[in-house]
């Protein structure tokens, strides 16, 4: 993997959190920003010198590289001024914070006129040229001021500032130093902390068809009984969350975005625990991210019994619900600290859980979609094959 080879100053390798090229910094002029609507994940996008030059320094990478040479645009449009390149601007928030923000670490470096990005659908004419609200705001708790452009079509910008890639999905997760250093020394600065001790980070109010855990309502009672504050990160604001983030100091969530934002204001003293509710490498970076940033690894607890994959989907993934040993999850929150001694968190029955599949494929009908039940791995049905009737069966007794 990209993280077991050393770092090296060829941008053609993969960026590196323990340095090389994803600490470079160069000045473009009269730069050249194309991008060509094609392709699924990797595209043809990116920057060319004055000479036409195509720059690798300039590619986004999530474990790969996702843009390849486009073609030189025979039209541009001019921009003046000295421009600061951010790369690609995500929609999602989990992966604005994880794949949009790994460039302006250079922001402590150099000084700029405004920032660049190119939108995650890339060239349209009918595209904003502005950041939505709440990506403006994100940047002001970053203290970043400067203008911000969304191109929509081929540049030729006067002067551009290339940072390597510091931060992102894969290898670089838990940052570079220089990143780490901007994030740490800027972010929610002056948000003082607010809230409880003991913080539950839940999914339960999200939209069925995202993923999640079955009966995460139970979960979350029996946590409430143990001084636990239940909290739906989605019905704060950016300030209300980071307070509580701070102010906790045992935190216990499933792996999910919300631990992304937690990361960046998250200390070493405090106490976190990560269920994980899905199988892959997604909820492994979200630990990376939390290690990397805060130097301790959270505990992580893995109690998924089955899996219950979307009908459209080919394994168990964000969609999938996990279907949890609730009681084992108790002991380890227990032996671990998180819960006190002779505390316990109630069973779920297996045909509980699939009474709670039944209902959930009821509300997605419109969309035509079952839950097929997999191993904990994700990748091969479950050792007992749960019929359609009996599902049925158990919706009929809801």
């Amino acid at each position: 993997m990209a993280r077991d080879l050393p770092p090296s100053d060829d941008p053609l390798t993969p960026p590196h959190p323990a340095g090389g090229w994803s600490g470079s910094l160069s000045v473009v002029k009269d730069a050249v920003i194309n991008h060509v609507n094609q392709g699924y994940l990797v595209h043809p996008s990116g920057i060319f010198d004055a000479e036409g030059r195509y720059l690798p320094q300039g590619v986004h990478w999530r474990g790969r590289a996702l843009m390849t040479p486009p073609p030189f645009p025979e039209a541009v449009e001019p921009l003046a001024g000295r421009w600061l390149w951010a790369g690609v601007r995500m929609d999602h928030f989990g992966h604005f914070i994880m794949e949009s923000l790994g460039r302006l670490w250079a922001l402590d470096r150099s000084s700029v006129d405004g920032i660049l990005f190119i939108p995650e659908g890339g060239f349209r004419p009918e595209t904003s040229p502005e950041l939505a609200g709440w990506q403006r705001h994100f940047l002001s708790l970053l203290q970043v001021d400067l203008p911000v452009k969304l191109l929509t079509r081929a540049t030729r910008v006067q002067e551009l500032v290339v940072p390597g890639q510091g931060f992102g999905i894969g290898p670089l997760i838990g940052g570079t130093r220089d990143f780490r250093a901007f994030v740490q020394g800027r972010f929610a600065k002056d948000i003082p902390a607010e809230g409880p001790s003991k913080l539950y980070l839940s999914r339960s109010k999200l939209a069925a068809d995202l993923g999640g855990i079955i009966r995460e309502d139970q979960l979350e009672q029996d946590l409430a009984g143990q001084g636990y504050k239940v909290f739906h990160p989605q019905e704060h604001g950016l300030e209300a969350q980071i307070a509580a983030y701070k102010a906790a100091t045992h935190v216990v969530s499933l792996d999910g975005s919300a631990l992304h934002l937690f990361a960046l204001v998250a200390r070493a003293d405090q106490r976190v625990a990560v269920i994980k509710r899905r199988p892959g490498s997604a909820p492994q970076g979200i630990v990376d991210h939390l290690t990397g940033f805060t130097g301790q690894p959270p505990l992580v607890v893995d109690v998924i019994r089955r899996n219950w994959m979307r009908s459209d989907r080919k394994k168990a993934d964000n969609f999938s619900y996990g279907e949890l040993d609730f009681q084992r999850l108790g002991r380890i929150l227990t032996r671990q600290g998180f819960l006190p001694e002779g505390a316990a968190l109630q069973g779920l029955p297996p045909r509980r859980a699939e009474a709670f599949i039944a209902d959930l494929q009821k509300g997605l009908q419109r969309k035509g979609l079952q839950f097929l039940p997999m191993a904990p791995d994700g990748k091969s049905p479950a050792t007992e094959i749960v019929p359609a009737r009996r599902l049925a069966r158990a919706a009929s007794k809801l």
